[in-house]
């Protein structure tokens, strides 16, 4: 069960990811082929606005869900100049405060993204007249994640391989 809830934001980043390559296939078309069908016709344009924010929404949610789920898989880019030098009790030390400063990151932002959500509850996009807060609240819930997965970094870190560079 565990393992099903784990794989959630994984399984939403995927449907993102596919959802906005279709909108961005859907802008194109709409742009570039139903403006000149429309004007072939003589009629009214096809409005499109909201393909724009639709990409937007789906394009905060993905990164920073993304970004949370890099620190879980250990994915993120890392310089490795001194620290491969060090003991390898004092590489898992500064592994664990790397992943402290990570959790407090998100702290930070879940707070933040909690206030944006507040202060813009009561306003909405142009186009499709979404509430702002649901965008908002992607820094809400990837500030959460970068939380939860760098503590359980913390708690629980992998082995370190010396032949894998993270």
């Amino acid at each position: 069960m565990a393992r099903h809830i784990a794989a959630i934001p994984k399984v939403v980043v995927a449907l993102l990811l596919v959802a906005a390559i279709v909108n961005l296939l859907i802008g194109v078309f709409l742009r570039y082929v139903m403006i000149e069908v429309t004007d072939w016709l003589d009629v009214d344009p096809i409005r499109f606005t909201w393909v724009e924010e639709v990409g937007e929404m789906m394009l905060a949610w993905l990164t920073l869900i993304g970004a949370a789920i890099g620190v879980r898989e250990r994915s993120h880019f890392t310089l490795h100049v001194l620290t491969h030098k060090f003991s390898a009790k004092t590489q898992l030390l500064i592994e664990r405060g790397h992943h402290v400063l990570i959790a407090v990151i998100g702290g930070i932002a879940a707070w933040y993204g909690v206030k944006l959500c507040m202060l813009n509850r009561t306003l909405a996009t142009p186009g499709l007249e979404i509430n702002l807060a649901v965008l908002y609240a992607s820094v809400v819930v990837g500030g959460v994640l970068l939380v939860v997965y760098a503590i359980s970094m913390i708690v629980a870190p992998p082995p370190v391989d010396p032949d894998v560079v993270h």
